[in-house]
């Protein structure tokens, strides 16, 4: 009792001199009602200038040559230099700052997106449409990660105009190459003056602990028929687009079918009805186009696998092993339409807190050795990478045996798991969460992306996503809400204050 009424003067201080409005600081309370009335009609026109950009990474033209990525930056310059806020060009680094101080807040985020058939879309995917969807803004990017760029800067601005007082200099990273190459950022990040408060604005609110670590098998195969061959078999079969999408679309040709092979493989594919089947040709070749559901292979349970259920439906017929027919016998036998792997020998599992580890067929695809599928897996902790690739290579030497059939090559990538219990600002930003959506009882969670939160100190995450929502960065229909663009502004604004005065 004594120990507390010792400490009550210096609670009531600490009160005074930041007042709390349920679970936020007055001064946040104001800033971020003041960036909405505002800045929310700037911000939404700040997108629509940074998504017209195709910053997707073109390996024949490098980014400081690349038009998409100059033009980017320079609006980026152009905005900070409007806003009031400094700018730096570190050439796959820019960083926006405010404010001044010994520690700093990194807000991490990124300018860089995935390519985009814009055959998928109502209208081009690097024009940010808000007609199409009333209540949506649909474009590349807009919640992966131009969206959240654009919420940053103008939060950013009101904290300047409101004049908050802040102990902690707030630094907004935007990387340029994070869907694709991770090097520059560390090289950067080895001299850079690292922030000791990161924060990611590339997954999920409440607040992102933990993240699955980005893994990768995969199995090519070859093999050609005899000329002459006159048995059904798989001509081609291909599909998705790039290696973290769950891909919507997949296609196969088989020669030699009979009328009554096509019957079985049409029967099969009535009995998925969440995917569709274009069935074209006839005389003994027919084509067959599945289309499915895209969205981000860490969260497979939300899309629909057209590749997987294209290679399901051929499974009523032991197809001859050249490249193509080897394949499809691999997807049926070894991933299936499933997400756990659990078909794949003993490799699947599960951890308390992260969840199980999912598997994804992302993309098939010829490559210079032969016909390669790519599986997308997200591993939780709870196994060791050892353990897991022995397993791996276990489960393919199996099948080997069982069929028959030669790989041509295997290769097999894990990513770490990423796991952080005890960062100092998990706290103000579960308060900033349940202080603006109510929901009171919002805890830490894990998820099975994967972002540069890996490569910094006391890294966590904070949107843009709500929870249960699926995240349609990666699919052929990204979009973020205005009713979300508007919310993410008021937490933003919120976080940014809260953790730079922790």
């Amino acid at each position: 009792m004594k120990l507390r009424h010792a400490l009550l003067p210096l609670f009531l201080s600490a009160s005074l001199s930041m007042p709390v409005v349920a679970g936020v600081s007055a001064q946040a309370q104001n800033a971020s009602d003041y960036a909405v009335d505002k800045y929310e009609g700037a911000m939404t026109e700040t997108l629509a200038s940074l998504v017209r950009f195709e910053t997707v990474a073109r390996e024949d033209l490098p980014l400081d040559r690349n038009p998409e990525f100059t033009g980017f930056k320079k609006v980026l310059q152009e905005k900070a230099g409007d806003l009031g806020l400094e700018y730096q060009d570190f050439g796959h680094v820019v960083v926006i700052a405010l404010g001044e101080g010994p520690e700093k807040v990194g807000i991490v985020t990124h300018g860089d997106v995935q390519p985009a058939n814009p055959a998928k879309w109502q209208k081009s995917p690097f024009v940010l449409d808000a007609e199409s969807e009333p209540g949506k803004l649909i474009a590349r990017g807009s919640e992966d990660d131009k969206g959240p760029i654009a919420t940053a800067l103008y939060a950013m601005k009101a904290i300047k105009d409101q004049g908050v007082p802040m102990k902690r200099r707030v630094e907004l990273l935007v990387y340029l190459a994070e869907e694709s190459d991770w090097e520059p950022l560390k090289q950067f990040l080895k001299t850079y003056p690292t922030p000791a408060y990161n924060i990611t604005i590339d997954a999920n609110y409440p607040v992102v602990t933990a993240e699955k670590g980005w893994s990768e098998v995969q199995v090519t195969t070859a093999g050609a028929l005899p000329n002459n061959f006159d048995k059904p078999y798989v001509k081609s079969f291909s599909g998705g687009y790039f290696r973290s999408q769950v891909p919507d679309e997949a296609r196969a040709v088989l020669q030699n079918v009979s009328a009554e092979l096509v019957a079985a493989i049409r029967a099969r594919a009535a009995q998925h009805t969440a995917t569709s089947f274009e069935f074209i040709g006839g005389n003994g070749s027919v084509e067959i186009i599945a289309r499915g559901v895209a969205t981000h292979s860490s969260e497979p349970e939300h899309g629909v696998n057209a590749i997987a259920y294209l290679a399901d439906v051929l499974n009523v017929y032991e197809w001859p092993t050249n490249g193509p027919g080897s394949t499809v016998r691999y997807l049926n036998d070894l991933v299936g339409t499933g997400i756990l792997a659990e078909q794949f020998g003993d490799i699947a599992y599960s951890d308390t807190f992260m969840g199980p580890m999912t598997a994804a067929v992302t993309m098939v695809k010829e490559t210079d050795s032969g016909l390669t599928s790519y599986l997308n897996l997200r591993r939780p902790t709870g196994k060791t990478a050892p353990q897991l690739e022995k397993e791996i290579h276990a489960a393919l030497a199996d099948w080997k045996e069982r069929t028959g059939i030669a790989l041509v090559d295997t290769k097999v990538t894990l990513g770490n798991p990423y796991r952080v219990d005890d960062a100092p600002h998990v706290k103000p930003l579960l308060q900033v969460f349940r202080h603006f959506t109510g929901k009171e009882n919002a805890e830490p969670v894990a998820i099975g992306g994967s972002t540069n939160a890996k490569l910094l100190p006391n890294a966590v995450s904070f949107g843009p996503s709500m929870p249960g929502a699926a995240y349609t960065g990666h699919s052929e229909h990204e979009f973020i809400t205005v009713e979300q663009f508007r919310l993410n502004l008021k937490m933003y604004t919120a976080m940014m204050i809260e953790v730079a005065n922790l």
